[in-house]
């Protein structure tokens, strides 16, 4: 992974291009590049901070901040007013969980291991919550769906609309789904160990210890923590205000960009890791990532912005359009299918990376 700090050439390039030469595709891409490198950076730090801490409270750490870097870059969207960009980012990010990354891993992992396996209960518990999670989207949406369509004036294409029953509505969900996030935590952190787990992947005692012993001081890792968050916080604000001239200049949607570009901006790093472990044959700890995140971005991270848009003025709302909800709906149920016997091939992997595909394809002519 340190090849990726490599890419950190692009922050100076992204303010060059913000402050210097004014050019909105280059600000774009340089963004999206530089953000890569910080957002590694930002859950490096939160790894090391795990380490110092104890397995009880990093857990926690991991559980809080695994995915800082895209709800930073949502915050950011929000206070500028791209409430559709928001929904889309957490729409894409779930799927390029589900659907790119758990894909890839059992792709990768399959051509070169056959057939893995990881831990079954642990992944039906995730997928569970996941579904959980798509019915409290769902609960607004429909109501809302049905709401215009009483009214006589549904748009399809736009979940921007003015109702303070659904915002009620929105915040309540939000905060049951938050509770049951809450709750989750609680769970696995006060699950028993009935036996000692077997191991299912390469039994490389050696190199798990290494991955277990800090390399940074507290000092240094809060440090990296705040720094890469600043960072963070000025190419989001370049990266979402080139959005609408790069929609523009090269006729591809908003919707597009957010479901696909920012999600993967954001998570790639952990992604990264997702596949590498996987190609190494610990199947567990990568479906725990493309799960976890998953589950996070759909549990905490969504309804968080719900509360957090309160102080921006404009309320989001958990209203998504019902594409996104179908396609979200259809990612979970695969994901359980896909997982429920506790094993993975390359084939599976090559279905999840089809769908995405497919996916993709449907956004970049929804929005076009």
């Amino acid at each position: 992974m340190n090849w990726l700090r490599y890419l950190l050439i692009f922050v100076p390039l992204a303010f060059l291009a913000e402050f210097v030469l004014h050019h909105d595709i280059l600000i774009f891409i340089f963004s999206c590049i530089a953000l890569v490198p910080l957002a590694g950076l930002l859950g490096e730090a939160t790894e090391e901070l795990a380490i110092h801490t104890g397995p009880k409270v990093g857990g926690l750490l991991n559980a809080s901040l695994g995915n800082s870097a895209e709800l930073i870059i949502t915050i950011v969207a929000l206070s500028q007013g791209k409430i559709e960009l928001v929904k889309a980012s957490i729409t894409g990010s779930i799927l390029g969980n589900l659907l790119l990354i758990m894909g890839l891993s059992m792709l990768l992992g399959g051509l070169r291991h056959g057939i893995q396996r990881f831990d079954r209960p642990a992944a039906g518990v995730a997928t569970s919550m996941m579904t959980l999670a798509v019915i409290g989207l769902m609960i607004p949406t429909l109501f809302e769906v049905l709401h215009e369509i009483h009214l006589g004036r549904l748009d399809v294409y736009s979940t921007i609309v003015s109702d303070p029953a659904l915002n009620d509505l929105s915040l309540g969900v939000a905060a049951v789904l938050i509770l049951v996030y809450i709750l989750s935590l609680i769970f696995s952190f006060q699950k028993p160990e009935t036996e000692p787990r077997t191991p299912v992947g390469v039994d490389d005692h050696s190199e798990e210890a290494q991955s277990h012993q800090a390399k940074w001081s507290v000092p240094v890792s809060i440090g990296v923590l705040a720094i890469s968050t600043l960072g963070i916080v000025f190419l989001s604000e370049f990266l979402v205000g080139a959005v609408e001239p790069v929609v523009e200049q090269l006729g591809v949607s908003e919707l597009f960009l957010g479901v696909i570009i920012i999600p993967l901006v954001g998570n790639v790093a952990e992604h990264i890791v997702g596949v590498q472990v996987a190609i190494k044959n610990k199947m567990d700890l990568s479906m725990a990532i493309s799960l976890s995140s998953s589950m996070q971005i759909a549990l905490l991270v969504a309804p968080l912005l719900v509360f957090i848009s309160l102080f921006f003025g404009h309320q989001m709302t958990l209203f998504f359009s019902m594409f996104e909800i179908a396609m979200l709906t259809m990612s979970v149920l695969l994901a359980t299918i896909v997982s429920q016997d506790g094993e993975s091939s390359w084939l599976e992997g090559a279905q999840l990376l089809a769908v995405y595909l497919m996916v993709g394809l449907g956004f970049f002519y929804t929005g076009a």
